[in-house]
């Protein structure tokens, strides 16, 4: 069993609400939560969103639209991907954020190919060389090595960060990492935590969306060949 947990929250300092903001006509992580549907290996998806208040319209939103939602701590992560663990038992999590409306589906399958094959603790799709854009992070980690995480968890970073003990220091985590056959595309912005971010995911929705509502990361890349004005939004100059 493979459990994608979607972790969300309102309280964006430098965009708040970001994820309830429209694209097309509907809120940015619904937009997706249906990009990942077409993901041919993750089996279930549950939104980890806090117990805050101000939490309480994104987990409606969520249940309106029969989505699994799972509230935990805002600052304890980690803790909270446990609990959504708990209470929807698998074998592998797959850990997104609620800020990438361009998530690539092929992309996720890849990463959780590589994880599987490899054996590995946990797996990632962020290597320092040879990255995908930022927006189309996945990382992949075993149920064992996350509940081990969340133990021995003893910094703020680790709390807050989830993975963050699984890839630093000496911990006898086996990893792997998917890298990407274009050049490094690290420094390319196609998550959305500025205002600009987001009026570039609007931009490409627009362009995209009506025509092909299962637009892939290939055809941002041929939009943005042919639509220089989107270069006014930063950090998708080099594309």
């Amino acid at each position: 069993m493979i459990l994608a947990i979607l972790q969300a929250r309102m309280s964006s300092s430098r965009l708040p609400g970001k994820v309830l903001k429209p694209l097309c006509g509907r809120p940015m992580v619904l937009r997706q939560i249906e990009r990942l549907s077409r993901c041919r290996r993750l089996d279930r998806l549950v939104v980890a969103t806090s117990t805050e208040t101000s939490d309480d319209p994104l987990a409606e939103a969520m249940t309106a639209e029969g989505v699994a939602v799972h509230r935990g701590p805002l600052d304890n992560v980690l803790a909270r991907f446990v609990g959504a663990l708990d209470a929807h038992p698998a074998d592998h999590v797959v850990r997104l954020t609620a800020d990438c409306p361009l998530t690539d589906p092929d992309g996720v399958d890849d990463t959780i190919a590589l994880h599987l094959e490899s054996g590995a603790d946990y797996t990632s799709n962020t290597p320092d060389t040879f990255a995908f854009p930022k927006g189309l992070d996945v990382e992949v980690v075993t149920a064992p090595a996350l509940r081990r995480a969340a133990a021995e968890a003893s910094t703020a970073e680790e709390r807050e960060h989830v993975t963050w003990g699984l890839y630093n220091g000496d911990h006898g985590y086996k990893t792997a990492w998917l890298k990407s056959a274009h050049a490094d595309d690290g420094d390319i912005r196609w998550t959305v935590d500025t205002p600009d971010d987001y009026a570039f995911a609007v931009a490409v929705y627009e362009a995209l969306y009506p025509g092909n509502p299962a637009f892939t990361s290939a055809d941002i890349r041929a939009l943005l060949a042919v639509r220089p004005d989107l270069a006014q939004f930063g950090g998708h100059r080099r594309l």
